[in-house]
């Protein structure tokens, strides 16, 4: 198959512009149709559904639901009632010799994404991209073909009641060859944004030849500090755990002052309620034996340290202090999300500043690293790079900015 006209459509659809006022017009009708066709997107869902393993953590990713396609509407509405970033002034001086020079926002212009089980990302990236005067070029996984399908029609039908160029939206074919053609689209794709698992973040990294902005995977660590609270800790060891086990924000190993090790079975027992399976280091798998449910714990091995699980699994380990915390973080993170629970001011403050990581919390659970939830309406990904972007990707990542110089006949001598 000829790909390069899919990649040719795009650039030339990103040329043209559209009104800020259409564009929230827009975003608005499609969260009303995707509410309105809610029926048809999840009878193609259940045919993505029906070619995945339940037990496969990516099944909760590709699961859609009344409530989640009604989130999805909300985020589109929101992201039409926030102010578009487009056409500001960061920068604006005059010279010496009268030259007006302006900084001003653009978009990024035509932005890749792949993608693997994640139907909800067709709708939130267009969106985010619309409203940013981006071109959306989506490769979703065959695991999820219906789904994206149903959701990209819906997307081109309102585009079409507007008369707005329908390849603003371009999703490929679901076949593999779409990823390679993708990956070498360099003239006509301006960024790609993998969306996925490490292996998929890692081959996208190594094989594109267009510039790569990476949405990692989450390894994430909670501190429960020798100060922490202990109900606090409770709540938020449980929820960053359990709320949605298949996100990249979900925690992964909590680490646990020793100071505090007769805290661990109540600490962490609300997990056995949830059906979380433990592994656990030796100290803490010692005072768990009597007291966590037997079928649900194991003996950590060392592979378990720096695993992102993905799923109702979680390792435990006892730390001598907030040093050695903060050593384990920096071996095994994936610079993603990383909390301590404490209430020493000094040890908090410590922690904020030292860890290396995307978004870092004091008394709080890591489920919050979304962006929706950080106000920025949707997100594109969680960056865990340092260029460009960082944590989640709203509608100010997706913006670049050129330089506007006005004269009066000027020459340099």
């Amino acid at each position: 198959m000829d790909y390069k006209q899919y990649f040719e459509k795009a650039k030339q659809a990103s040329r043209k512009l559209i009104s800020k006022e259409t564009i929230d017009a827009v975003l608005r009708d499609l969260a009303t149709a995707l509410e309105a066709n809610m029926d048809d997107i999840l009878t193609e869902n259940t045919k993505d559904l029906a070619k995945m393993p339940i037990e496969d953590p990516k099944y909760d990713r590709l699961k859609l639901s009344v409530a989640r396609i009604a989130d999805i509407a909300n985020d589109l509405k929101n992201v039409a009632g926030l102010h578009s970033p487009l056409g500001k002034i960061l920068s604006d001086k005059t010279l010496e010799n009268q030259l007006h020079i302006q900084k001003v926002s653009v978009p990024l212009g035509v932005v890749g994404v792949i993608y693997e089980a994640r139907p909800n990302v067709t709708a939130d990236v267009f969106s985010l991209c619309f409203k940013t005067g981006n071109v959306a070029v989506l490769k979703g996984g065959s695991d999820a073909e219906f789904s994206n399908l149903a959701i990209a029609k819906v997307i081109h039908g309102v585009l079409n009641t507007y008369g707005i160029n329908p390849d603003v939206l371009t999703l490929l074919p679901a076949e593999r060859a779409a990823t390679e053609a993708l990956l070498n689209a360099r003239g006509f794709v301006d960024v790609l944004i993998p969306r996925g698992s490490q292996s998929l973040i890692n081959y996208v990294r190594e094989n594109s030849k267009i510039p790569v902005i990476e949405t990692g995977a989450g390894i994430v660590h909670t501190y429960f500090d020798e100060s922490g609270d202990l109900e606090k800790g409770k709540a938020i060891i449980f929820n960053a755990k359990t709320r949605r086990v298949s996100v990249c924000n979900s925690l992964d190993c909590v680490l646990i002052n020793q100071n505090r090790l007769n805290d661990v079975p109540v600490l962490l027992s609300p997990l056995a309620n949830g059906n979380v399976e433990l592994y656990a280091d030796e100290k803490s798998y010692e005072v768990l034996k009597t007291t966590y449910p037997v079928q649900l714990l194991n003996q950590a091995k060392p592979e378990h340290f720096g695993t992102e699980f993905l799923s109702l699994k979680m390792a435990v380990k006892i730390v001598d202090d907030l040093t050695d915390a903060l050593n384990h973080i920096a071996n095994y993170s994936s610079k993603h999300s990383e909390a301590i629970i404490s209430e020493d001011a000094a040890n908090i403050a410590q922690f904020l500043n030292e860890v290396d990581a995307a978004a870092v919390y004091a008394n709080a659970s890591t489920g919050f690293t979304d962006g929706a939830q950080f106000g920025l309406g949707a997100e594109i990904g969680i960056s865990t790079q340092k260029l460009h972007a960082r944590g989640p990707m709203g509608l100010e990542e997706l913006t670049s900015y050129k330089w506007v110089v006005r004269g009066d006949g000027q020459v340099r001598g």
